[in-house]
């Protein structure tokens, strides 16, 4: 795994390497058909490089916590325009996720609708993109948007127990705002459904329970 790693991290720098032997030896040695295999060598390094980029290096630091590494990793990528459509849609999930972490909610925002309209290969992760984007047009007040990425999260699926009660407990809000209460109770019973045991996502359920009985429907 650590060879792996390592050929990842220095892919660009390994291909160009094996591209100057290559003309080194074509010019100086033999001919271009018997130093082919290294200029294809090179032509694949680049162009994963470019295409494909060094995300699978990010899960160990992600996973252990060592943001600022992530942070790292992520900045080596120059042209993430030139990231194949699924792993660009990673690459903006994952800076929206960063700046989330850092409060910096215009910039995560940003990120997540472009990897939102990239769409993702993975129809959980697309939710739970469709998940985070609601709850920032939730804080800004925005309650039609929020109830249209909330659909469109629980229409997709969303893969954690947790986040499943996040999204019940938001369209429960959104229709209690729109004064369609028997919807407002039966998502409410969904996200109790859930069983979350997260201590925010536990206070808001006690907090909704207090005044949802009393309200008709």
């Amino acid at each position: 795994m650590k060879f792996y790693c390592f050929i990842i991290r220095y892919r660009l720098y390994l291909s160009l390497a094996v591209l100057v032997l290559g003309v080194i030896l074509n010019v100086t040695v033999s001919g271009f058909w018997p130093v082919f295999p290294l200029y294809l060598i090179a032509l694949i390094g680049i162009v994963s490089h470019f295409l494909i980029g060094p995300l699978r290096l990010i899960q160990e630091p992600m996973e252990q916590g060592r943001i600022e590494e992530v942070e790292k990793i992520m900045e080596g990528i120059r042209f993430p325009n030139l990231l194949i459509k699924p792993i660009r849609s990673t690459y903006y999930t994952l800076k929206g996720n960063l700046a989330m972490m850092k409060q910096d909610f215009t910039s995560a925002e940003k990120h997540l609708k472009k990897s939102n309209e990239l769409g993702s290969p993975i129809p959980e992760a697309e939710g739970a993109n469709k998940l985070q984007l609601a709850m920032m047009s939730m804080q800004k007040g925005d309650m039609k948007n929020a109830e249209t990425y909330l659909r469109a999260a629980i229409r997709l699926g969303i893969s954690d127990k947790e986040s499943q009660a996040v999204a019940f407990l938001g369209m429960c809000q959104v229709m209690m705002n729109k004064r369609e209460f028997r919807a407002a109770k039966d998502f409410f019973r969904k996200a109790k459904a859930c069983k979350p045991e997260t201590e925010q996502v536990v206070a808001q359920i006690k907090d909704i329970q207090k005044y949802i009985s009393r309200v008709p429907g």
